[in-house]
């Protein structure tokens, strides 16, 4: 037997004949290779199986994914189905898993997974006396994201620190995404819950921000999504905040469109 370094909800574990540990996924039974991050689908779906005989609290709901854990439907990939059901209701998702239309009936068609190509992490860190050193920051999260979750730098496009606030981009277009890579939406995952102190790593209490030798203590942690085709939301089923985020990121979009045009002049 071997231990799972990077996933802990896993039984029956193995060493292959090139010397990988190779286990199996609680809830899905799916094997996995522990020598680089599991699927976000897999994860979700061990962490029902185990909330479910009640070992661990639920999940907060989150404001930017309303639906919080739900028992996913897995492709033997680890990749989630495009369409996810809980009894008579229905929903489409993109390749994070999260909702991106209205809860229908069964006879919902969902035609493809749908890419998540950029996700925003914005975190607010405690009140201080000075500011953080941006550079330092900067240095830290590019690192631990590297070499924690071997996610390739090309992926981390932006860390920026507004003070209190520290927003990482990761983008990655299904074009990008070479064979081998980790993806960005399994990164997330596995970050947030590591910044929640509830980590997926095996014998593992999460990440210590420390910049500069010096702890920094995160209040909040908010993931937002955006998807390579926009998400299919009646507004009346939209919070008035997700609306505006919406609305932000596609004014940025736009914004940014423009300024491509007018550099290019």
């Amino acid at each position: 037997a071997c231990v799972c370094e990077k996933n802990k909800r896993v039984s029956n574990c193995r060493t292959d004949s090139s010397g990988r540990c190779l286990c199996e996924a609680i809830g899905s039974g799916v094997t996995v290779d522990c020598s680089t991050l599991t699927s976000k689908c897999l994860l979700m779906k061990a962490e029902v199986m185990g909330s479910k005989s009640g070992r661990r609290e639920k999940p907060k709901d989150a404001f930017e994914d309303t639906d919080g854990l739900y028992d996913p439907e897995c492709e033997n990939s680890g990749a989630f189905k495009a369409k996810q059901c809980n009894g008579t209701t229905c929903w489409c998702v993109n390749t994070a898993g999260v909702r991106r239309t209205d809860k229908h009936d069964a006879d919902l068609k969902c035609n493809q997974l749908v890419r998540t190509m950029w996700i925003i992490i914005e975190m607010k860190h405690a009140e201080r006396n000075a500011p953080l050193n941006s550079e330092s920051l900067k240095k830290f999260f590019t690192d631990t994201i590297t070499s924690r979750y071997q996610l390739n730098g090309r992926y981390i496009t932006n860390v920026l620190y507004e003070n209190p606030y520290i927003t990482i981009d990761l983008k990655q277009n299904a074009s990008e995404k070479l064979v081998g890579d980790v993806d960005i939406a399994d990164v997330a995952y596995y970050f947030e819950k590591d910044v929640k102190g509830q980590s997926i790593f095996h014998n593992n209490a999460g990440i210590n921000v420390s910049i500069d030798n010096e702890p920094v203590k995160l209040e909040k942690t908010v993931v937002y999504y955006v998807d390579e085709i926009a998400p299919e939301f009646s507004m009346k089923s939209l919070t008035p905040g997700l609306i505006a985020v919406i609305v932000v990121v596609v004014i940025a979009i736009v914004a940014a469109i423009v300024v491509l045009v007018s550099s290019n002049k």
